[in-house]
């Protein structure tokens, strides 16, 4: 699993009768991510592996069960849940994954080295550190990563080197973060990651009635023309997204048979709508029929 999935790799466990491990990847066109859970290991790579192989891929991983250590290039760290490190199979590198009673999962996005537009003395000062992910470019990447795996089944072939591109851009811009070398990125980098900012902020605020374009660019210090922009390429202006993403979220409540007893009103309150009278007709005319028959078809099918 680790030759074929990282590269070549010395592995060693304590539950080398009971190892378990399986692994699950989606290639998006140059861009690979790929989710791993194991039993406790112990990982060396050593000049013998490099000269065997070297695929010259930078490898930014979010750890999702700490903790895990990783020593690459004179810095060694030790990551907990919700942390990013970068290595490189370019160097030796030394990682153990600790026992904690269960599989201990994480999720790698494979960079080609020569697809960051961040040159490399000065990435691979980032090697081994602790990254930590909980806000900013960080979330939103590990929030991409997460749902990757959720979501790549239902996506059209057509779209991967789109979601490979996005992944690219996030991961770039996090990594300049880190190293202050935001003015080394591309312009069309920059939008890229811009807009999945965008689509973050909306996900985070569909329950706010107040949530349209004017508010969304002055969130970000855009103006309103320049948000549509970053909107011309796509299939729905900004307005039909929210209002997309708002009667999805209320559809599922509606589904949801732990919900059963809450006025429909109230959910749709709840996804942003300012009155029943507002949701049941944004309900009706998306789906073609009103949320009160949704949700009696739905907890009795």
């Amino acid at each position: 699993m680790s030759a074929h999935e990282i590269a070549p790799t010395a592995l060693s466990s304590s539950h080398a009768d009971d190892f378990q491990g399986r692994t699950r990847s989606v290639d998006l066109a140059g861009v690979r991510v790929a989710e791993f859970a194991m039993s406790p290991v112990t990982g060396t790579r050593t000049p013998t592996h490099i000269r065997r192989h070297d695929p010259d891929v930078y490898q930014l991983f979010l750890v999702h069960d700490g903790p895990v250590r990783l020593e690459q290039r004179r810095t060694d760290s030790v990551l907990e849940a919700g942390d990013f490190s970068l290595f490189s199979t370019s160097h030796p590198y030394f990682t153990t994954f600790a026992d904690i009673g269960a599989l201990t999962r994480l999720t790698i996005l494979f960079l080609p080295g020569e697809a960051l537009p961040l040159p490399r003395g000065t990435l691979e000062r980032l090697l081994a550190h602790q990254l930590p992910a909980r806000t900013g470019t960080g979330a939103i990447l590990a929030r991409y990563l997460t749902g990757l795996h959720e979501h790549a089944a239902g996506c059209d072939p057509a779209d991967l080197p789109r979601l490979g591109a996005i992944g690219l851009d996030l991961a770039a811009t996090f990594l300049a973060g880190r190293l202050g070398t935001a003015n080394l990125l591309t312009p069309e980098t920059r939008r890229r990651t811009l807009a999945a900012r965008i689509d973050a902020f909306i996900d985070r605020h569909l329950g706010d009635p107040d949530l349209d374009p004017a508010a969304i660019a002055a969130r970000h210090h855009i103006s309103v023309r320049t948000l549509h922009l970053l909107f011309q390429d796509r299939a729905e202006t900004v307005s039909a997204t929210v209002r997309r993403r708002r009667l999805e979220r209320a559809r599922a409540d509606l589904a949801d048979p732990r919900l059963r007893d809450q006025p429909i009103g109230e959910v749709g309150l709840r996804w942003g709508f300012r009155t029943a009278a507002e949701f049941s007709r944004a309900f009706r005319n998306a789906y073609g029929m009103s949320p009160r028959d949704h949700r009696q078809h739905a907890l009795n099918s």
